[in-house]
């Protein structure tokens, strides 16, 4: 790659990570100057998770195995997920860098990072401890990083604990009282969708203001594609050809699904919060989301039992590695940091994530003991075992989820054509793409 290219591109990815400056001095006040390296036995920790989610739960508790098996005392500064990605870059090139921390993956985020030589390349501990062995492929894509920060090959850079992936959540009330079957191919799924519409009810919760109509497209695509039009998508490997059959049908067929009235008409100004809650009311009976409902749907859902099931007719599936722990390259204490991430890799620690909601990406299945948590990592480990993790549509370039959530709108407001949509999302995907080929 030629030097320009390099520079250009780290220029976008800066402006991508944000005002990186801003907030700095906020984050190392309440720091209070206690990044890693004041006491040799001491592992300074760095997380967002809420101490009620599975990996807050998860983590605590390894915490605790970590201090009586090492005698070392864990330091864990609790930081929001704005307060981490803002202020990474400044606070990991200074002395108040911690010793592990969780950092969000992908090539905008912990990719830049790797190619600022700000988090550690951590090949070797991987290769000692066998994590390799313990993630699947497409979770493993996300850990790795070229040394342009491009995910999917070269060294390790993190480790994933847990994963995450969308799906089709449907009540299971509704369907038995509209007398409908879970659909097993696209035709049965489309006749589903026909039938509630024929009965006065919008079969589909969906939002076009933030990310799930985003989503819907992208699985359109991904039902017509391969992993290599992934791998192309995402990776950089080919040109992607936005006039091609998987992104037309994708493109076409959204617009398909507003006309016939699938979704609400006031789509472009409804949030996720918005269409989750409409599926947890009982107003809409199918809601195609991620696994980061699962738990809240659990809890907030009273009136009626819901399930899930695959994407009908597609062996690719929205998804990756869930966040990732990095090693500071400046940390102080970088062995106390692979055995922390050693433990929080453990039977009885991932079976804690799953057994409360979460997605364990190496859990023994006999240790999930909560049966509507093990019917989530049933769904997710027949994902896996397809490799069909696909990442998510506005991965490729840090200002793609705007453009693609502002030209879905335009489509489905019928100002622009499908055809003007995808020329559109090719212009700004091209126009930085270009520049890592």
């Amino acid at each position: 790659m030629a030097q320009h290219s390099t520079r250009k591109k780290n220029t976008r990815l800066i402006a991508a990570v944000g005002a990186i400056a801003v907030g700095a001095l906020a984050l190392s006040s309440c720091s209070g100057g206690s990044g890693g390296g004041e006491d040799d036995n001491t592992l300074t920790l760095w997380h967002y998770e809420g101490a009620n989610s599975a990996m807050g739960i998860a983590w605590a508790e390894a915490i605790e195995v970590f201090e009586e098996e090492t005698g070392a005392t864990v330091e864990f500064e609790e930081r929001s997920f704005e307060q981490i990605r803002s202020t990474a870059s400044q606070v990991l090139n200074s002395d108040e860098a911690p010793d592990l921390m969780e950092f969000n993956k992908g090539n905008a985020t912990a990719g830049f990072l790797a190619s600022q030589g700000l988090i550690s390349d951590i090949s070797e501990a991987v290769e000692e401890y066998g994590w390799d062995d313990m993630l699947a492929p497409a979770l493993q894509t996300t850990a790795r990083y070229t040394e342009d920060g491009v995910m999917g090959s070269g060294e390790w850079y993190g480790i994933p604990n847990y994963g995450e992936f969308v799906t089709v959540y449907y009540n299971k009330d509704a369907f038995a009282a509209a007398g409908l079957e879970v659909p097993t191919t696209y035709d049965e799924f489309i006749e589903v969708l026909d039938a509630f519409q024929a009965q006065g009810i919008t079969p589909l919760a969906e939002a076009g203001l933030e990310y799930p109509l985003g989503q819907l497209w992208y699985q359109l695509a991904l039902s017509q594609a391969d992993r290599q039009w992934v791998n192309d998508y995402q990776l950089y490997e080919n040109p992607v050809d936005w006039t091609g059959d998987e992104i037309t049908y994708a493109t076409e067929t959204v617009k398909e699904y507003a006309d016939k009235g699938y979704f609400s008409p006031d789509v472009t100004g409804i949030k996720a919060e918005d269409a989750g809650v409409s599926f947890i009311n009982g107003t809409a009976p199918i809601f195609v989301s991620g696994s980061w409902w699962y738990g809240r749907l659990v809890d907030e859902i009273s009136t009626f039992d819901f399930g899930v099931f695959p994407f009908p007719d597609s062996q690719l599936s929205l998804g990756s590695s869930g966040n990732l722990w990095v090693v500071p390259e400046r940390a102080a204490n970088k062995e106390l940091a692979y055995e922390f991430i050693d433990i929080t890799m453990r039977p009885e620690i991932q079976a804690l994530i799953g057994n409360n909601g979460g997605l364990p990406v190496a859990a023994d299945v006999a240790d999930i003991t909560d049966e509507k948590s093990l019917e989530l990592i049933e769904a997710f480990n027949a994902v896996n075992e397809l490799d069909g993790l696909s990442f998510y549509p506005d991965w490729p370039t840090p200002t793609f989820y705007d453009t693609l959530v502002a030209e879905l709108q335009e489509l489905v407001n019928g100002t622009k054509t499908a055809a003007e949509v995808q020329e559109a999302l090719g212009a700004e995907y091209d126009s930085y793409v270009d520049d890592f080929r």
